[in-house]
């Protein structure tokens, strides 16, 4: 059994990662259907919230079928994360998670996400009064570290589980790397073998099979793995990964009928959380994934992501259902 403060979670929990404008309340549903142990929002900007911005305050949106669920909080300013606490704690999440690993230009420059990496110090302040100023556990995603020459992850995690961290989620790239490369979870591997070391420490980035997944545990010794990409149209993946666990073989994969279930559901929660133009738009980055590898589809994918209103995109849906419902997924 892992446990992040309080909570308990099964041997070797599966969490969905945090992505910008996809691990929303109707992906994240989908998510649970399908065996994620602990999901995390969006990251949400504690300057946007503190603003009162519509985006960001949306973003505080949870469910009860969603619990254990974290919010994920980004920022750099000590007065605007502790207001930000505050604000969180109404939503009632049951974990709170600190984003120190995004590594896009516009939050780095504002020394929040991966740019706080560069001054450890202050990441460390920042934690411990932010532990200080609530009773939920509180717990951090971040990088190995800046670059290649400034890598402390052993001593950062150290640190943070010092002043009162519950858990750590390492991605096993530098922030100079991007989503570049390969990740390398040797160095998260050492952060849970050192001894000092009693927290959870998830690994992140790169698990993209259920074997990845079995070697981050069996070979790496991890407490779990956070899986971000490789979930986007495929809420599925985490019951492979727990089929795979169980019984070494592959799962057979979801069929088409399930497929295009999933598909309606999802543009149709999407549409009743965030209205009909953003449900639209920000459920076409999962169609590629829930309708891979299909051959000569690329007529009806392109109609599903430039189809403008829902009800041109649910026809889609019913037109591949009735030309491709016999397909067999491999």
């Amino acid at each position: 059994m892992v446990k992040i403060g309080n909570i308990k979670l099964p041997d070797f929990p599966l969490l969905l990662a945090p992505m910008e404008d996809v691990s929303d309340p109707p992906f994240r549903a989908l998510c649970k259907e399908q065996g994620a142990d602990v999901v995390y929002t969006e990251f949400i900007s504690s300057e946007g919230l503190i603003r009162d911005a519509a985006k960001s305050m949306m973003k505080l949106d949870i469910y009860e079928k969603e619990r254990p669920v974290g919010i994920q909080i980004f920022g750099a300013n000590l007065e605007s994360m502790l207001r930000t606490i505050e604000i969180v704690e109404q939503s009632q999440p049951d974990i709170i998670d600190i984003n120190f690993g995004c590594p896009v230009k516009k939050v780095v420059s504002k020394g929040a996400g991966a740019g706080i990496l560069k001054d450890i110090d202050l990441m460390v302040s920042l934690t411990e009064a932010i532990v200080k100023h609530t009773n939920l556990p509180i717990t951090v995603k971040t990088r190995l570290g800046w670059d290649a020459d400034s890598i402390k992850i052993i001593e950062v995690a150290e640190r943070l589980q010092d002043v009162g961290c519950k858990a750590i989620a390492i991605h096993g790239r530098t922030r100079a790397q991007l989503y570049k490369g390969d990740a390398n979870w040797e160095p998260i591997s050492e952060v849970k073998n050192n001894p000092r070391m009693h927290i959870p420490v998830f690994g992140n980035g790169d698990v993209t099979t259920p074997e990845d997944a079995v070697r981050m545990r069996d070979e790496y010794g991890l407490d779990g793995c956070m899986i971000g990409r490789a979930t986007i149209g495929n809420p599925w993946f985490f019951r492979e990964v727990k089929h795979y666990f169980k019984t070494g073989k592959h799962l057979a994969k979801p069929t088409m009928s399930e497929r295009i279930n999933a598909a309606r559901r999802h543009l149709q929660m999407a549409i009743d959380w965030k209205g009909e133009r953003l449900g639209v738009f920000e459920t076409r980055r999962h169609y590629t994934n829930y309708f891979k590898g299909i051959p000569h589809f690329k007529e009806y994918r392109t109609q599903m992501v430039t189809t403008d209103d829902s009800e041109g995109v649910f026809k889609v849906f019913d037109t591949v259902e009735k030309e491709f419902g016999d397909f067999i997924f491999e």
